[in-house]
């Protein structure tokens, strides 16, 4: 089993930054590639960005040059740094992996960018 906590979330008003974070515990050793997804209102769930345990990255076009994406292996712990953040930001962010043939998802952070 895996669980994945997500935190960092809230209110920003434009071109504002927030980081993100995704605490991973249980089967840690099972997990390889950690990634973000978001859900707006209304839409389907997207992937934002993903991570390798090695480090390599992928982003969605959307936020490329905007969102980092980052690991911690030491304390179990992917952030997503979002900078420039526009009101098209605005979703619950998830954090998402794979381990072991199940899915796992975290419960969800709240960003919302308004002014």
């Amino acid at each position: 089993q895996v669980q994945l906590v997500e935190s960092g979330g809230g209110l920003v008003q434009p071109g504002g930054s927030l980081r993100l974070s995704c605490a991973a515990s249980g089967s840690i050793s099972s997990i390889n590639d950690i990634h973000w997804h978001r859900q707006a209102p209304g839409k389907g769930r997207e992937l934002v960005a993903g991570i390798t345990r090695s480090g390599s990255t992928n982003y969605a076009g959307s936020v490329k040059g905007r969102f980092t994406i980052s690991r911690d292996n030491a304390n179990n712990t992917v952030y997503l740094q979002m900078n420039n953040l526009k009101p098209q930001d605005t979703a619950v962010y998830y954090c998402y992996t794979y381990a072991r043939g199940k899915n796992y998802w975290g419960q969800g952070t709240q960003v919302t960018v308004s002014s």
